[in-house]
């Protein structure tokens, strides 16, 4: 006999399953600790979690859609522990109110939990044990939302208002590992002060984040880093190293140089002194890729080799992927909020949703891409579907079944055609 392809039904809606994920940390513990259940009758946290999960896996527009989704969904609620669909004025209520940060805390608990079964035990081919990626993502608002924190655009353009999401993760993880959500016109470099790193570890970013006392810092405490270095850079070549000409369509290191940049301290407020100069040893490496593109990279580690530079930098193309599966696969384009802690708990419950999506992904073993699982999920999402064998299946045709004699359907009624 063949192997039997077909998808099998189970007792549990698809939704129940992923929500399964959620319950192997102590959400009580949580409900507790930031007492979000305190004057809440019946719009309680789980309920909160669940049905903000809900709209964002079947990407809802509106709060009124999220309700009465879960209204039209009738005696499958009662696996989720609801009795029944939330009223939209009671859910907006809790959403306005409810402290994001219990849905902060839930994430990070979920993601340590998941945290070495999400791990690759692959290397990449790099000599370090970690190496984390850091980058930021803006999601535009209105200016009555969040004013102020947009750029004013030129022309007769309306201003937008705005958050930004800065997140660190492994490079060989697919979830984060330190976020912080902050106003659209807070620095990136201000995010590299949040951050507690332990040494020999390899940070990677971008130029948006360059700050040379921060650099500093981590150099004494033999944190690595490797960005991209800024075009109004002004440094001194001490030594170099190697040096080789461009040759188009080749991928190679063009020099590796020592260099010395010079900066203003900052005090504890953030300010600098202009009176005192500091002066900060770096390693300057010119790359050009095979497609003739070419880059400055900037590290304070003297000891790898310049092709492991541009390797490294190159590795910072993943946490460019999730903020792109974040934004192409869950829907940030319509807030079901209008205040500020409204609009954290939608980002940290989006961050869920892909977490547990992630990992429902890796249980099943699905070679099906992030977006097809998640389109997936979504058209069967209140399905009693067993959804590792949906994630899993491949095949490309159903069973047809032949209708029996005498209940074919006729179109003829009373010798007439309807």
């Amino acid at each position: 006999m063949g192997k039997n392809n077909e998808i099998k039904l189970v007792g549990q809606p698809i939704f129940k399953q992923i929500m399964n994920l959620v319950d192997k940390v102590d959400i009580n513990g949580l409900i507790r600790k930031h007492e979000s259940d305190y004057y809440y009758k019946s719009f309680k946290t789980r309920t909160h979690l669940f049905t903000m999960l809900f709209g964002i896996l079947s990407r809802c527009d509106s709060m009124t859609e999220i309700c009465e989704g879960l209204r039209a969904m009738g005696g499958k609620l009662n696996h989720l522990g609801m009795d029944q669909a939330p009223a939209k004025s009671t859910a907006c209520d809790g959403l306005r109110n409810r402290d994001h940060k219990f849905f902060e805390d839930l994430y990070f608990k979920l993601v340590k939990h998941y945290q070495s079964f999400l791990s690759d035990s692959r290397t990449y081919g790099l000599t370090f044990k970690e190496v984390l990626l850091i980058d930021s993502t803006t999601i535009r608002l209105f200016s009555d939302i969040l004013k102020g924190v947009g750029r004013n655009p030129k022309g007769d353009g309306k201003k937008k208002g705005g958050l930004k999401v800065h997140m660190l993760i492994d490079a060989v993880q697919s979830v984060g590992r330190f976020i912080k959500i902050t106003e659209a016109k807070v620095h990136d470099q201000n995010f590299l002060k949040n951050l507690e790193l332990i040494s020999h570890s390899m940070v990677v970013f971008d130029r948006a984040y360059n700050y040379y006392q921060q650099f500093a810092m981590w150099t004494q405490k033999q944190v690595f880093f490797v960005t991209r270095m800024k075009k109004n850079a002004v440094f001194t070549v001490i030594e170099v190293k190697r040096t080789h000409y461009r040759k188009k369509g080749q991928a190679k290191v063009l020099s590796d140089e020592i260099i010395e940049l010079e900066y203003n301290p900052e005090n504890e407020l953030g300010k600098k002194n202009m009176k005192e100069t500091r002066k900060l040893r770096l390693r300057r490496v010119r790359y050009q890729d095979d497609q003739n593109r070419y880059y400055e990279f900037l590290t304070n580690n003297f000891d790898i080799e310049a092709e492991e530079v541009a390797f490294l930098y190159k590795k910072r193309w993943g946490i460019e992927l999730l903020f792109k599966k974040m934004k192409q696969n869950f829907q940030l384009h319509y807030f079901y909020g209008e205040n500020e802690n409204a609009i954290y708990t939608q980002v940290w419950c989006t961050l869920i949703a892909q977490l547990l999506l992630t990992v429902t992904q890796k249980i099943a073993q699905a070679k099906k891409a992030f977006s097809v699982v998640a389109s997936l999920v979504r058209i069967h999402l209140i399905s009693n579907l067993e959804v590792n064998e949906l994630l899993r299946s491949t095949k490309r045709s159903f069973k047809n079944k032949s209708i029996p004699p005498g209940l074919q359907l006729s179109f003829n009624m009373q010798g007439g055609n309807l």
